[in-house]
């Protein structure tokens, strides 16, 4: 770890399992660094039916319950777009900086679901921060690893590229 990295981490404190930074310069330090491992998240199959209502996505291997049970996965799966849409909550529940007054998501590089999420499942995700780049308005692009971990798997069930913008 770098010196910068080192410092930045000591200017953090935990509350849980969340990771606060007083400034988007301290949390930038943490380039190259696993920055927050969130709590875990259970997915219920109300939240599945709720997403397809919302996605128009009403396949049966995620609301069909009795259907799903004899399916390809032994039960009904969340849809993977519930899973990615976690990633906002994860940020919520993982870091935190006192120093900004907005954040906005900005998009994806890169997405891959890797093993499904059968409902009742408990995600958490791991997040490294691969880089830090200074914009407009003295704020900062992040792009994140975000690994959405299911417990009990060997696998995780997404990996996402995120890219977040903060602003002072």
């Amino acid at each position: 770890m770098s010196q910068d990295g080192q410092k930045s981490l000591r200017k953090t404190h935990k509350v849980g399992l969340m990771k606060i930074f007083e400034t988007l310069q301290d949390l930038a330090a943490c380039v190259g660094q696993q920055v927050a491992v969130t709590p875990w998240l259970e997915i219920t199959q109300e939240q599945v039916n709720l997403f397809a209502q919302a996605t128009g996505d009403h396949q049966w291997i995620h609301i069909d319950v009795e259907r799903a049970k004899a399916g390809p996965f032994g039960a009904p799966i969340a849809h993977g777009f519930l899973t990615l849409s976690l990633i906002p909550q994860f940020f919520q529940t993982g870091i935190s900086v006192k120093q900004t007054r907005m954040g906005v998501n900005y998009g994806l590089n890169k997405v891959r679901f890797t093993s499904p999420v059968p409902v009742g499942s408990r995600l958490r995700a791991q997040m490294k921060l691969l880089s830090a780049t200074p914009i407009d308005n003295n704020g900062m692009q992040f792009a994140w690893e975000i690994t959405i971990e299911r417990e009990g798997s060997d696998k995780p069930a997404c990996i996402a590229e995120s890219l977040s913008r903060s602003y002072p």
